[in-house]
């Protein structure tokens, strides 16, 4: 982790008590904590996600593995792209739906899976002994998968996002006012 590898403490209590911060510092050690178990050159944790979903679901859309996996279209389709130049997916026309790519994973794909999947587990292993005892880590693994689960609820379900809206009304309010200096002087009523 480039980011304070020391461990120190930050002492900057905003940031002690943001979950989104703490997730995002989580996430580079989980993420350099795969890279030293995987070692260099190794498929990285994205591609990991990508063909155990692809085995897992066997000719899964590309669509498909956007949702299962939480990687954006474009990033998925580019990392396919990519993958595929690698020798390690496929993919063709979905059978069922003619304008969806469905993927699958390649005998090289496989074999590369499977040779991953011992250090991927290692690099979990390791992620955990840091929170502790075996209840405090199931715990946070059954957390961690309840705000995946909440996050993916439909759009529908979710607030607007405060800033959105008030760039929005910030908008319309810099509108009208341009629009009160171009109309002449209307008489008051």
């Amino acid at each position: 982790m480039a980011k304070g590898k020391s461990g120190a403490r930050t002492g900057v209590a905003a940031l002690e008590r943001s979950p989104s911060h703490l997730l995002h510092r989580a996430l580079q050690r989980a993420l350099d904590i795969y890279a030293e178990e995987l070692g260099p050159g190794a498929i990285t944790q994205r591609q990991f996600a990508v063909m155990a979903a692809s085995a897992e679901r066997e000719g899964a859309t590309q669509a498909d593995l956007v949702r299962i996996t939480g990687i954006d279209r474009s990033t998925l389709a580019d990392m396919a792209t990519r993958m595929i130049a690698k020798g390690l997916l496929e993919r063709e026309r979905s059978a069922q739906d003619g304008r969806a790519n469905a993927v699958r994973l390649t005998e090289a794909g496989r074999e590369t899976l499977e040779a991953a999947k011992p250090r991927v587990a290692a690099a979990d292993s390791r992620l955990l002994k840091l929170v502790g005892g075996g209840g405090r880590r199931s715990a946070l693994v059954d957390l961690l998968r309840d705000l995946v689960r909440k996050g993916d609820e439909p759009a529908a379900e979710k607030k607007p996002k405060p800033a959105k809206a008030a760039a929005k009304t910030g908008k319309k309010a810099k509108k009208k006012a341009a629009k009160a200096r171009l109309t002449p002087d209307a008489p008051a009523s």
